[in-house]
């Protein structure tokens, strides 16, 4: 952050200016300019994946009271979060385009060196979870060359024929013992007796690890179009507003990024009323100690977003109109359209967000495997940052098939001549398909469970712990 203040602030590291004409920047100037921001993605891979998942384990989950409080600390983590960005739409947007960048980039910059001395501050009285485990990723490579070593043999009938410690050995060690299920049971064969692999055979607590993780990635797969649908608001949105009618008063007008704001303000109203109310009603309902489970709320979530989709392509189809109306062509013409039509897929995606987004980082943190939980926020971080790629890559390419002879390109340069809405039925579709395939993906999940019962040797499943619902969401 120091090197990007310092990239927009020194004269000589930014293109020279003359009554508002810029000079194009030079190879030391760009160079200077992504090598800071390519730092901040690289610090911000230390952090992100790590810091939630750190906060998470202040709770301890042998407590039941703090069991109850660690249901609400993600809702709550990322209401903090919601405020930081309330504050970078409202107020970094405005100083920015009026005070200058060096100063829009200076505050957040002095903000982050001021959490960092809170942070070591309270380095005594952090709790450390202890790793029950040297590698708690070798059971990734281990169980698949394990399985892939034993692929001739048969898997017993009875799945309390696997290898798999006594239940004293848990108890001794500490760590928690993960019963069987019967989901990619290629990966069963790791834990066969007598194996052809050369060593011991893996756990069933091993094997249900790597399996955990496979489940993830699938859902992780079906979280990547709603995180391109995401990136819309900080991309497409924007440019969108630019080119509509954005005063306020007759003085004032309203910078398009601002109007990002409203997604930060319904999240910042919503999770009160999720946490405070909607948990309670729907747990007494359920009886499920969140309400509703983790893959129903993400659910939730993506149903929201479709619509809100549906609004934006809608709003676009109706700005459309109003250009053929008036006859608008040119690039900088703007729309007597007013920015607030655009209010509604804002609100819906800051609702949205509150089910999807906190859904998400909650689901990959409760379902990672032992002493691996920052792998599961790892899933979360990276799949922010593929759907930006997404999205990028899909402008590009849409742009490039649609601006052949003399069609109109549906994401131009100049938006007034342009095919907006069809690009926005295109996310609309795949959007929706995307959601039958989350349904589907949500249909073979299975929930880590604990053992909790054991007879003579043999894990026993509570049956509840494999029942699927309708949507295949567990109850």
């Amino acid at each position: 952050m120091i090197m990007l203040t310092t990239a927009v602030s020194l004269k000589s590291l930014k293109p020279t200016c003359t009554n508002g004409i810029c000079n194009k920047a030079s190879t030391s100037q760009v160079a200077f300019f992504y090598i800071s921001l390519y730092t901040i993605a690289l610090g911000a891979g230390g952090t992100k994946p790590n810091i939630s998942t750190f906060g998470a384990d202040q709770f301890d989950d042998f407590n039941p009271h703090e069991k109850e409080l660690k249901v609400s600390f993600f809702n709550w983590w990322m209401f903090s979060s919601f405020l930081g960005a309330l504050f970078a739409t409202l107020g970094l947007v405005y100083i920015q385009e009026n005070l200058g960048w060096g100063l829009g980039y200076g505050v957040p910059t002095v903000g982050l060196l001021v959490s960092l001395v809170v942070f070591y501050l309270g380095t005594p009285i952090y709790r450390h979870k202890v790793r029950k485990t040297k590698s708690p990723a070798r059971d990734l490579i281990q169980v698949p060359v394990t399985a892939f070593k034993n692929r001739k043999l048969q898997l017993p009938q009875n799945p309390c024929q696997l290898h798999e410690h006594e239940p004293q050995y848990y108890i001794n060690s500490g760590k928690r013992q993960v019963h069987y299920t019967p989901i990619f049971r290629f990966l069963d064969k790791a834990a066969v007796k007598d194996g052809n692999s050369g060593r011991p055979p893996c756990t069933v607590t091993q094997v249900e690890g790597t399996k955990l993780v496979l489940g993830m990635m699938l859902i992780w797969l079906v979280t990547l179009v709603p995180s391109t649908i995401w990136a819309q608001i900080n991309t497409l949105f924007v440019k969108q507003g630019t080119a509509m009618d954005r005063s306020l008063g007759s003085s004032f007008q309203i910078p398009a990024a601002s109007l990002g704001s409203f997604v930060t303000l319904s999240m910042l109203i919503s999770v009160p009323m999720y946490d405070r109310y909607f948990v309670p009603f729907m747990r007494s309902k359920t009886g499920n100690p969140r309400g509703i489970t983790l893959l129903q709320r993400l659910g939730i979530g993506f149903v929201i977003q479709v619509i809100a989709i549906a609004i934006a392509y809608a709003v676009e189809v109706r700005r459309m109109h109003v250009i053929r109306v008036h006859q608008i062509t040119g690039p900088k013409q703007i729309v007597p359209m007013n920015i607030f039509w655009l209010l509604p897929q804002y609100v819906l995606l800051g609702i949205a967000d509150v089910f999807n987004a906190i859904g998400l980082l909650e689901f990959f943190y409760d379902q990672s495997p032992e002493d691996m939980q920052s792998l599961g926020t790892t899933f979360f971080t990276s799949g922010i940052g593929i759907g930006n790629f997404l999205n990028s890559f899909l402008v590009t390419m849409v742009d490039k098939l649609t601006d052949r002879g003399e069609h109109k390109s549906w994401i131009g340069d100049n938006l007034n001549d342009s095919h907006l809405d069809y690009y926005y039925g295109f996310l609309l579709v795949i959007s929706t398909l995307n959601l039958g395939a989350f349904i589907w993906a949500s249909s073979k999940y299975v929930y880590k469970r604990e053992t909790k019962e054991v007879n003579e040797g043999c894990i026993e499943m509570e049956s509840k712990a494999l029942e699927i619902s309708p949507l295949g969401l567990q109850v």
